[in-house]
C-alpha cells in the first residue's frame, strides 16, 4: 500500500504550536579555517587549481589505512589511481571494501598486529607513492565528549609507525577539525611531531569544506598532508562558494520517495502511520526529539545536507518526505556511485556511510598532488635517510 505524504508544514493549533524554524549553518570552523590559511609559518602549504586535472605520468599507487567502507579509496580510484592495499578492523567494513575493490589486498584487523613491511615483501616490494587514511576520531569529535584520554586518540601513532615502514612519498591524514584544538592544540603538535620523527617533516594541515568541491553535504575535514622530499603540501582550491552550494535534492530526488530498492541499499527505517504524523510536524532544521536534538532532524530544503550520521538510528529527516533519509540517500550525500554497494545490514550500512570520507572530496585532494608525483617521478628524487622512528608519546597529565 503506498504510503501518504504528509505535509511537514501544518496548521498551528492550541495543542501542536509551530516551532520556529532553524537556519542551515553553513560555516562550521570558519575562524580556525581562516586562521589556518591566514597561518605564514608554512610555506610548504600551497593551494592549487584543480577544475581542469592534470594527468598522472604514471600509475600511482596508494594504501588506505583506517579505510572504513572505502570512501578514500574510492576518491583516488575515481581520480586514476590503483589500491594496493587497505587496512580496517571492523569485519562488515572489511566486506564492504573487498566487495567493491577485490583487486586490491586487504587487512582485516588491528593495525598493531599489520606489518607493512612483511606486506611489501610479500607482494614484490612495490613502490608505494601515497598513504592515505583516518585514524578512529571519536575521542576528537565535537559530537562526543572529547576525551582526551580516549585511547583511540592514540592510534594516530599506528598510523604513523606503517607510513614509517611503507615510506610513501606523500601522506594524506584525514580527522575531523576538533582535533586542532583539543588540548588546546597539543594533539596536532604531537602529530606533526610525530610525522617529523619519521622523515616527513613540514607536515601541512587545513580544514577543507566538502561542499566546497561539489558534495552536496556540509562537512568540514582536517586534511594533514606531508612528503618526505621538501615539496610544497599541496591542496585544492575551493570550487565554489556557498551560494553555489549544491542543494541535497540534486543527489536524491530522482530515488524512489516510498518504494525501497534494496538491491542498491536504498532502504530505511519502516515508520508506522502515527510516527508519520509526528514526523510532519518537525520543521526543516528541527528534531523529532527535544532530549536528542541531533537526532532525527529533518533537512532543510533548497541547501546542501546537514552532515550525515548513523547516530544510532537516529538519521536525518527526509527534507519534503515524512521518513528518515535511505542508506542510498545517505551514500549519495557522500558522493558513492551507486554501483558501490555496502554489505550487512541497512543499520550497518548507513554506519559505514555516516563514517566515509566523501570520495569526491578525497578526489580534489589527490588531484592536486599529481603535479607534484609527477616531478618526483619526473626527476627521481633520491631517497631521504632518516633515523629510526621513535614513538612520540602524548601526555595528558
Amino acid at each position: 500500500m503506498q504510503a501518504t505524504q504528509l505535509s511537514f508544514l501544518p496548521q498551528e493549533d492550541d495543542h501542536h504550536p509551530r516551532k520556529q524554524q532553524k537556519k542551515p549553518k553553513l560555516g562550521r570552523y570558519e575562524r580556525i579555517k581562516r586562521e589556518l590559511d591566514q597561518e605564514n609559518s608554512d610555506p610548504y602549504k600551497i593551494f592549487t587549481d584543480v577544475s581542469c586535472p592534470i594527468s598522472p605520468l604514471s600509475e600511482y599507487t596508494f594504501v588506505d589505512l583506517f579505510c572504513g567502507a572505502g570512501g578514500m579509496t574510492q576518491g583516488l580510484v575515481q581520480a586514476g589511481f590503483t589500491p594496493l592495499a587497505s587496512l580496517e578492523i571492523s569485519p562488515i567494513a572489511s566486506a564492504t571494501h573487498k566487495k567493491n575493490f577485490p583487486k586490491c589486498h586487504h587487512f582485516c584487523g588491528d593495525i598493531e598486529q599489520f606489518s607493512a613491511q612483511d606486506w611489501l615483501e610479500k607482494i614484490g616490494s612495490p613502490q608505494v607513492n601515497v598513504v592515505v587514511g583516518g585514524p578512529p576520531c571519536q575521542g576528537f569529535s565535537v559530537a562526543g565528549k572529547r576525551d582526551p584520554k580516549d585511547p583511540r586518540n592514540r592510534l594516530f601513532y599506528e598510523f604513523v609507525r606503517v607510513v614509517s615502514e611503507i615510506r610513501p612519498w606523500y601522506v594524506v591524514m584525514e580527522n575531523v577539525p576538533g582535533i586542532l584544538t583539543i588540548q588546546k592544540g597539543d594533539v596536532k603538535t604531537a602529530i606533526i611531531e610525530a610525522f617529523e620523527s619519521i622523515g616527513y617533516p613540514h607536515i601541512s594541515v587545513a580544514i577543507l569544506e566538502s561542499a566546497d568541491y561539489g558534495v552536496p553535504q556540509i562537512r568540514p575535514r582536517a586534511i594533514f598532508i606531508a612528503n618526505r622530499f621538501g615539496m610544497p603540501n599541496p591542496y585544492p582550491q575551493a570550487q565554489l562558494n556557498q551560494e553555489e552550494y549544491k542543494p541535497i535534492e540534486s543527489a536524491i530526488s530522482d530515488l524512489p520517495e516510498y518504494t525501497p530498492i534494496p538491491e542498491i541499499n536504498h532502504e530505511w527505517t519502516k515508520h508506522s502511520q502515527e510516527y508519520m504524523e509526528r514526523l510532519a510536524k518537525v520543521p526543516p532544521g528541527g528534531s523529532l526529539y527535544e532530549k536528542y536534538a541531533d537526532a532525527f532532524k529533518r533537512q532543510y530544503p533548497g541547501k546542501p545536507s546537514m552532515t550525515v550520521k548513523e547516530n544510532h538510528g537516529g538519521t536525518h529527516i527526509h527534507p519534503y518526505l515524512n521518513r528518515v533519509i535511505s542508506a542510498r540517500e545517505m551514500a549519495r550525500l557522500q558522493t558513492f556511485p551507486d554501483s558501490f554497494i555496502f554489505e550487512g545490514t541497512m543499520k550497518k550500512a548507513m554506519w559505514q556511510i555516516g563514517n566515509a570520507v566523501p570520495p569526491r572530496l578525497a578526489e580534489c585532494i589527490v588531484y592536486a598532488l599529481i603535479p607534484y608525483l609527477n616531478d618526483i617521478f619526473l626527476n627521481h628524487k633520491p631517497t631521504v635517510n632518516f633515523a629510526d622512528f621513535q614513538q612520540t608519546h602524548l601526555s595528558f597529565d
